[in-house]
């Protein structure tokens, strides 16, 4: 879900963040993209900017379904990190291209990207998460989050236990050749494994800054989605869709921005 934030309504704002959904192909061999973007603060297009962005990285995707799907299935993870960051370079190529045709500085016409793949294949536990620019990848596991992006202390209630199974790091790769130059943010890119029970958040800045820096939000949002159901040995539930939408505008003192995400509960 996305949500205009208090601050925006105040001022008459239109929301910044945008939120695209999509699956591409059919069968085991689908993908499904969610992708979340926050339009750059204090200009007049970034609303425009976070769905052109949005559009775009969708676009790219599609088009490259197929093999990403394969790269996904077969653990090829070199060629999914190179792969997606050169279709996010594209896409922030053409962000760029846009502003000039408004007499924009790049600056001005810009937006942070955060986006996950999710293969449709159920016997495939592999989560693809990539993106630039501000927000966060989170996980739900025990009751306790874990802020995947930044490793290591605290997101608001703790690290998780041991045992975590990310297993590949954040880092940047050189675009290959012919490519966009590179957006200034760095490429952010992460491979991590399911496990029944995880809740994987997905989300903007405005969610992403409260879970990181307030203790209290944190532990009250995860005591909503951790309750487990009936009957011992089962995986929590997620929540009603008029639940989850009330929970994700919880609110936080100091925090009035756009709140934009997108939970995945493993079954």
């Amino acid at each position: 879900m996305s949500s205009r934030g208090d601050a925006a309504r105040r001022r008459g704002e239109p929301r910044r963040d945008a939120l695209l959904l999509a699956r591409f192909g059919s069968g085991d061999g689908a993908l499904v993209l969610v992708a979340v973007a926050s339009g750059a603060r204090a200009v007049p297009d970034g609303h425009r900017a976070a769905r052109d962005a949005c559009e775009w990285i969708g676009g790219a995707i599609g088009r490259s379904q197929e093999r990403l799907a394969e790269d996904i299935r077969a653990g090829h993870r070199g060629a999914l990190e190179s792969g997606l960051h050169r279709l996010t370079d594209r896409s922030y190529g053409r962000l760029r291209a846009r502003a000039h045709e408004l007499g924009r500085h790049p600056d001005q016409y810009s937006a942070a990207l955060r986006c996950l793949l999710l293969p449709a294949d159920p016997a495939c536990g592999t989560r693809v998460f990539f993106g630039v620019g501000d927000g966060g990848l989170f996980r739900l596991r025990d009751g306790v989050w874990r802020d995947l992006e930044h490793p290591g202390p605290g997101t608001g209630s703790g690290t998780g236990p041991g045992g975590d199974r990310v297993t590949v790091d954040l880092g940047i790769v050189a675009p290959g050749p012919g490519a966009a130059p590179a957006p200034a943010e760095p490429f952010r890119f992460r491979v991590c494994s399911a496990r029944p029970g995880d809740a994987l958040l997905l989300c903007g800045t405005g969610l992403a800054e409260p879970l990181r820096g307030e203790p209290a939000f944190g532990e009250r949002l995860a005591g909503r989605w951790a309750r487990t159901a009936a009957g011992a040995g089962r995986a929590p539930e997620p929540p009603g869709l008029a639940v989850f939408l009330s929970d994700v505008r919880l609110p936080a003192r100091g925090h009035a921005a756009d709140r934009t995400a997108c939970v995945v509960w493993e079954a």
